[in-house]
């Protein structure tokens, strides 16, 4: 995946497929690859993550930028993505609050864990600051910051040694598998949804494959060689996902993580079906390209405004889960949602394009 549109075009359809299914029960969820297999489009838009820092962190040439350059440049997104969080948080709870008033029904504040934050605002405030209080689909931003926040060390790393990084990154995976370590929630009970001990493992994956794939064309070799695993463990995704085969946490020995199929804990089965995913399907692109030249450029646009892009994709996914739930869905409805979203999904990168385009045309003061 050398062609940076390549990486944009599979972040905007990881994007599209987040929305879908961030609208629970519609119609076209059905069409998601989530639905087909073990992992879904959460880990496509972490790796990728990963892979856009290893090229953000490099120069033209691809040589490694200054190591303080690279450090800014990953906190200065941090904040950038910390205060989208908080953005889209208020405006969810606001909108929760709003439905509950319009519509008259005090049971909606209790929809994806906003019922906390009405009956304690104080407390669930604070937790919001410290991305401790989390609503229910809206919990992939906390973990996107805190694991852009941590990428420095592996980012300071990997410029010794890559495998360092890697190794670095699999022991804490291990370890958080092993011990069932992760952040806990506040205020309220539980831990985080993504576990950020098991999930860097992602984000560094991607910053890493991204090194080796600059350095020589060996990874790709692989790639092509591996293909055909790839399709197998696909097809076998399928199976386990059709036939809704899935192990019993209560009968898999100890460590019990090591062998379930836990989105949170990014558990074995689900990080292999994963890259399985990724060598069969990341030869498509070159296919598709040429032949859905629009549908390219509307995907690539919104990959490369991926944060404004899943921040309104959350705002409206909520919307249309309240328009489901009070109109009681089917199909002219859930076409209604999903062709409105994506519009307006397309509609938010491009504002963000021609915003940027718009400036830097200003003249200078």
């Amino acid at each position: 995946m050398r062609d940076p549109n390549a990486i944009d075009f599979w972040r905007g359809f990881a994007l599209i497929t987040i929305f879908i299914n961030h609208i629970p029960g519609n119609t076209f969820e059905r069409y998601t690859f989530s639905q087909y297999g073990i992992s879904d489009a959460a880990e496509l838009f972490v790796f990728l993550a990963g892979w856009s820092i290893g090229i953000a962190t490099r120069g033209r040439d691809g040589n490694p930028e200054p190591p303080g350059r690279s450090v800014v440049r990953l906190l200065a997104r941090t904040v950038e993505v910390y205060r989208a969080q908080l953005t889209v948080m208020l405006l969810a709870l606001a909108i929760i609050a709003g439905a509950a008033l319009l519509l008259d029904n005090p049971l909606i504040l209790e929809w994806h864990n906003a019922g906390g934050f009405f009956a304690d605002p104080i407390q669930s405030v604070c937790g919001m600051a410290l991305l401790t209080y989390q609503l229910g689909y809206f919990n992939i931003l906390p973990l996107y910051v805190l694991l852009i926040g941590i990428a420095p060390v592996f980012v300071l790393v990997g410029r010794v040694s890559l495998l360092a990084a890697l190794a670095l990154s699999v022991g804490v995976y291990l370890a958080s598998l092993i011990f069932g370590w992760n952040l806990p929630s506040w205020p309220g009970e539980g831990d985080w949804f993504f576990d950020p001990f098991c999930w860097q493992l992602l984000l560094v994956l991607g910053f890493v494959l991204q090194g080796w794939n600059l350095r020589s064309d060996i990874l790709r070799r692989w790639a092509r060689r591996l293909f055909p695993m790839g399709v197998v463990i696909v097809l076998l995704g399928i199976l386990l996902a059709v036939t809704e085969i899935r192990p019993d946490p209560m009968l898999v020995p100890e460590p019990r993580l090591l062998f379930t199929f836990e989105k949170t804990y990014l558990t074995p089965a689900r990080l292999l079906h994963f890259l399985g995913v990724l060598l069969a399907f990341a030869p498509l692109y070159r296919v598709l390209a040429p032949r859905i030249g629009r549908i390219v450029g509307y995907l690539t646009q919104m990959g490369r405004n991926s944060l404004a892009v899943f921040s309104m994709g959350s705002i409206l996914s909520l919307i249309g889960q309240l328009v489901r739930f009070q109109t009681g869905g089917g199909v002219p409805i859930d076409m209604l949602v999903a062709g409105s979203g994506l519009v307006g999904l397309g509609f938010t990168a491009w504002f963000v394009e021609w915003r940027s385009r718009s400036r830097s045309s200003r003249p200078r003061a």
